[in-house]
């Protein structure tokens, strides 16, 4: 059921006379005693029909449109009859088919007066409200809903009431303002609302025909107190005036908007005109100042063939078409770039490495490779800037170490991420005929370092993306080629750019995600974590000044002892860099910073319980050696990628058929070892003294703790051949002993990588010896005395040679538990 839109204007809804067939008048406006009439009885059960886009108030005369057979029915059914039913509305309009709970429970009862068989074929029923009523119960649903109702009574005010009355004026008021605002409502509508006469009437006709939202019409049909029902009426009639008060000066400022547009394109017109007269056009000026700029460039004949021929289009073009700004916008990027201008090194080498040794801890390799880049260019004169890729883990200072080699040789910097990018134009540029081009990043980023040789670091490679506009990825092989880059072809200049001075250096995470091609052109400079000796000497050296300083606090107010700053390092971070070191400096320090703005009594050198204070409880431990009071518990060395660890690998056997169990959340590498490491032994029983079918009549269970951290590698192989081997033998594990590298089927002991951060755990760990493959004998004497103290190696080709030395003859007599 839908109201009709006829006869709805804008706002309100004001119905036209309505001329019955026989020549009587259908009378529009109610009198008093029409509304609420005592003698009016409600069929008992009454008929009721659903409304579904309106809400029909007492008094008020309303056409609706008919569509559904079940309201058919009803209406043709009791036309013949009284002509009384009931009307309740749809709770939700968008339900085609509604039953009995999709109505509302207070309705009003209707007088049908006309059926109207409409030309299209609809049918238009007009009705008029009589009373208000509320339902009790359903009867049934079929043919159509039948319900018993009882008569619901509207509480009028008592006579004489100034403020019932001045809310009617009120309304009416509001009333007749909103057909003014409204340029949707013809103004004769105000003749119908100033003819109501009846307070009653003309809360009910503004309630069912103003501009308001169904559940808020029935909110007004639910209140039986008139006064209350005319306050509501108030508040929504308001709300529509100030919403029309706020579109009309929309209107009205837009307008005035359009005016002034026009006004200023007039008198812009005027002043050309004026300024063609005196021969002062500014467009002349812009030019002259084109060809002044293009007089002191450095760029070759060609760049110069180009720009003059661009130059010689705009002067042809009119200023007022679009294309004009595209090519004045063209030839001032040509402008605004360094064609041939460069900022001269500084070739003192000890500066150099006093700057890279200040700025930056460690780094060996990065600061040699600059060095040497430095070296050459001061003998040379003249040679092609490397391309390097730093790669490892975040935090470790990759980005930084750009703006440091920039400052080392005297060099302007610039930074563009890659992190995200997946159009080949933000490379190359787009083509200067679409609206809104403008060149690629690499020389959007030249021309704002106003340098053709600039130290580019080009930030996070590994994470370019691509999609149906292109790769990214394949437009760098030009840009990062020190064959192809002195040429490089930007899409927006339509012409070459040499970019072979400049010094790019790329920052990844990983390398597996940069494809091969681009990889293959840079030279490639692994940046490992920072131990935590060295993350104590960065902290001392850069965190803590800049934190101090970042908190408005001098070095004299606050001091780190170095056994304070190992703690919060392995206590309370667990990263490869230092940016989470960095943040718990900073915790501390506003702590600090707070106390001593209230003026409080703070210890200026911390200690163990101030960092509890501060911190709280650590939030990482580190694992200690456990001894080797029992057999098949052997200790092994791991690499993560916040720094190495030791890891226990266990052993038990039981009776049972040979079954191997592997648990503690181990990868696929790391199975096979466990599996190669069995079968190993079983092959080679003469090695242990046991017998050849011990395998058969054992269950084996390898466990690795901290099941809930994933682990996997090859380089847990002779720790797990070690823990079988004492688990089935009961021998002793030699004391204050670790071991990694990879086994073979052959029994060989194969190298392994991250051999520093391994000797580093072990060393935290209180170990006192390390088992290691042959091959990474050359991987030790890379590491710097300091942290090598302490500590035994043993070298060793085979996994005989690793269990003859890694087990006693001492055997466990009873295992601790």
């Amino acid at each position: 059921m839908k109201q009709d839109n006829k006869g709805k204007i804008g706002e309100f809804f004001i119905s036209p006379s309505l001329e019955e067939e026989e020549g009587g008048i259908i009378q529009l406006i109610s009198d008093e005693n029409e509304i609420d009439d005592p003698d009016l009885k409600l069929p008992d059960p009454m008929p009721v029909l659903p409304l579904r886009n309106t809400v029909l108030f007492p008094g008020v005369v309303l056409p609706i449109s008919v569509g559904r057979d079940k309201s058919l029915k009803l209406v043709r059914d009791y036309y013949k009859k009284d002509r009384i039913i009931g009307t309740l509305s749809q709770k939700d309009s968008s339900v085609e088919d509604p039953v009995f709970e999709d109505m509302n429970t207070i309705g009003t009862v209707a007088l049908i007066l006309k059926i109207l068989e409409m030309p299209d074929g609809g049918t238009t029923v007009i009705i008029q409200g009589k009373s208000r009523f509320a339902v009790e119960s359903l009867v049934t649903s079929d043919p159509y809903f039948i319900v018993k109702a009882h008569k619901l009574t509207d509480t009028y005010p008592e006579e004489n009431d100034q403020e019932f009355e001045a809310i009617v004026q009120s309304l009416k008021d509001l009333s007749l303002k909103i057909i003014n605002l409204s340029s949707n409502i013809p103004q004769e509508a105000s003749f119908a609302v100033k003819n109501i006469e009846s307070p009653k009437f003309l809360i009910n006709f503004i309630s069912a025909n103003a501009n308001v939202k169904n559940p808020d019409k029935q909110r007004l049909l639910d209140i039986s107190d008139l006064k209350q029902r005319g306050v509501l009426l108030l508040e929504f009639l308001t709300s529509e005036v100030q919403m029309l008060e706020l579109k009309n000066d929309i209107q009205t400022k837009v307008k005035m908007d359009m005016e002034q547009q026009q006004r200023e394109y007039l008198l812009h017109q005027q002043m050309k005109t004026i300024q063609d007269e005196l021969g002062g056009s500014p467009i002349e000026q812009e030019i002259e100042d084109l060809k002044q700029r293009a007089a002191g460039k450095k760029w070759s004949k060609e760049v110069q063939k180009v720009f003059d021929k661009e130059l010689d289009k705009l002067q042809r073009m009119n200023p007022a078409i679009g294309e004009y700004s595209v090519q004045m916008n063209y030839l001032q990027t040509l402008l605004d770039l360094p064609w041939g201008e460069y900022t001269e090194d500084n070739f003192d080498l000890r500066r150099a490495e006093k700057i890279l040794n200040k700025d930056h801890y460690g780094l060996e390799k990065v600061k040699e490779r600059i060095l040497e880049h430095l070296a050459v260019l001061k003998l040379k004169g003249d040679m092609k800037s490397p391309i390097l890729c730093l790669y490892g883990p975040p935090g470790v200072g990759k980005t930084s170490l750009g703006r440091s080699v920039a400052r080392a040789l005297g060099r302007k910097f610039v930074r563009m991420s890659l992190g995200g990018l997946h159009d080949e134009a933000e490379i190359r540029g787009h083509r200067k005929t679409y609206i809104g081009a403008m060149p690629g990043r690499i020389m959007q980023n030249i021309k704002k370092a106003k340098s053709s040789n600039p130290v580019f670091i080009l930030d996070e490679i590994d994470k370019i993306g691509s999609d149906f506009k292109g790769d990214p990825s394949y437009a760098l092989l030009e840009v990062l080629d020190p064959e192809q880059n002195n040429s490089f072809y930007d899409n927006y200049l339509e012409m070459e750019y040499d970019l072979s001075r400049v010094l790019f250096i790329a920052t990844a995470n990983a390398t597996n995600t940069i494809s091969p091609a681009l990889r293959d052109r840079m030279e490639m400079i692994e940046i490992s974590g920072y131990i935590v000796e060295e993350k104590v000497e960065i902290a001392k050296r850069h965190l803590v000044p800049k934190q101090l300083e970042a908190h408005g606090l001098r070095r004299k107010d606050l001091f780190f002892p170095k056994k304070v700053l190992e703690e919060i390092i392995v206590n309370y971070t667990r990263e490869s860099g230092v940016r989470n070191l960095e943040k718990q400096i900073a915790k501390i320090i506003r702590r600090m910073a707070k106390k001593m703005a209230f003026g409080e009594d703070v210890n200026r050198i911390l200690t163990h319980e101030d960092i509890l204070e501060y911190l709280g409880q650590p939030k990482y431990f580190r694992d200690v050696y456990q001894g080797n009071d029992i057999p098949g518990v052997v200790t092994g060395l791991a690499w993560t990628p916040v720094g190495g660890e030791i890891l226990f690998i266990e052993t038990s056997l039981s009776k049972g058929k040979g079954k191997l169990t592997l648990t503690g959340n181990l990868g696929d590498v790391m199975k096979e070892s466990a599996v190669i490491a069995l079968e190993y032994l079983k092959a080679h029983p003469d090695l242990l003294g046991i017998r050849y079918n011990i395998s058969d009549t054992w269950d084996v269970h390898i466990h690795v703790p901290e099941g809930a951290i994933p682990k996997d590698g090859p380089s847990a192989g002779i720790a797990m051949v070690t823990s079988l081997a004492s688990a089935m033998t009961r021998r002793k594990v030699r004391k204050g002993i670790a071991m990694t590298g990879e086994i073979t089927l052959r029994g060989k002991v194969l190298p392994v990588g991250g051999i520093k951060e391994k000797i580093l755990a072990a060393k935290r760990a209180q170990i006192k010896e390390i088992i290691l493959s042959k091959e990474n004998k050359k991987d030790i004497g890379q590491i710097k005395d300091i942290y090598l103290k302490g500590l035994k190696f043993r070298y060793v080709d085979n996994i005989r040679e690793v269990i003859e030395y890694a087990l006693l003859k001492e055997k466990v007599k009873t295992q601790k538990q």
